[in-house]
């Protein structure tokens, strides 16, 4: 039996765009969070279990440069690390948690979690994050740890359908929610421009270097996993609101 052909660059492009039918922004949670109908323990749930997430993405990023072979790749992935990490810790006071005092990512979104009315120390020492919150994380971290570097990169799309849900998050929570502190947006107002940019190179790469059929259906399968990621950490935030 002949080998499966590989899609053409303009077919495969459009399948992995479809996938964005799986994307978190059509989850029960998130239309709830957008219509103003979260209560302000729901979003500091949401924003608390983010972290733990968030917190991932550097060393994900990271396992992508590991993994890769060509030097042009991992020059270029290198600012995603430094964008979450930041470029200091900019700690003055002796401690040795960069991310309580410093730059980057994972500072703005400490600053979030402050002006939803979380403390910086109870975000970082991960006392509300959830069991499933947790798992899913950590099987998107191992994930990019043990697979191709093509396929790390690929679960990475979820970059075309962010840009769009983080400016609607932000205009429906200044609708909504005036109780949070308008110095806690620094994360999406500097995220979702360089989503934009990034979401085009992390395409082009993939459509690049996956091409025969069994790369672009892996791609095809990474990206789905993500979704399914993103999902999971959904129903374990929902149900635990549902739940109480």
């Amino acid at each position: 039996m002949a080998p499966a052909a590989p899609l053409t660059r303009e077919t495969f492009a459009e399948a992995l765009r479809g996938l964005g039918v799986h994307y978190w922004d059509r989850h029960p949670f998130h239309v709830r969070l957008h219509a103003g109908r979260c209560s302000p323990d729901e979003i500091r749930s949401w924003v608390a279990n983010r972290w733990y997430y968030q917190r991932c993405l550097a060393q994900k990023n990271a396992a992508v440069i590991a993994n890769c072979p060509l030097p042009e790749v991992r020059r270029a992935w290198l600012p995603r690390v430094t964008f979450h990490d930041g470029t200091t810790d900019g700690t003055t006071d002796g401690t040795t948690d960069g991310t309580a005092h410093g730059t980057g990512g994972l500072a703005d979104w400490l600053a979030l979690a402050e002006a939803v009315g979380l403390t910086r120390d109870e975000v970082v020492d991960e006392r509300h994050v959830l069991r499933g919150v947790r798992f899913a994380v950590d099987g998107y971290l191992h994930f990019c740890l043990t697979r191709p570097w093509t396929e790390a990169v690929a679960a990475a799309l979820t970059e075309l359908f962010s840009p769009d849900l983080m400016t609607d998050r932000m205009r429906a929570w200044q609708r909504h929610y005036d109780w949070i502190k308008p110095d806690g947006m620094a994360y999406f107002e500097s995220r979702i421009p360089v989503a934009r940019s990034d979401s085009a190179g992390t395409l082009d790469l993939v459509l690049t270097h996956c091409v025969t059929a069994e790369q672009q259906q892996a791609a095809l399968a990474a990206l789905r996993f993500k979704c399914d990621v993103l999902g999971a950490m959904l129903d374990a935030i929902d149900y635990a609101a549902a739940t109480g």
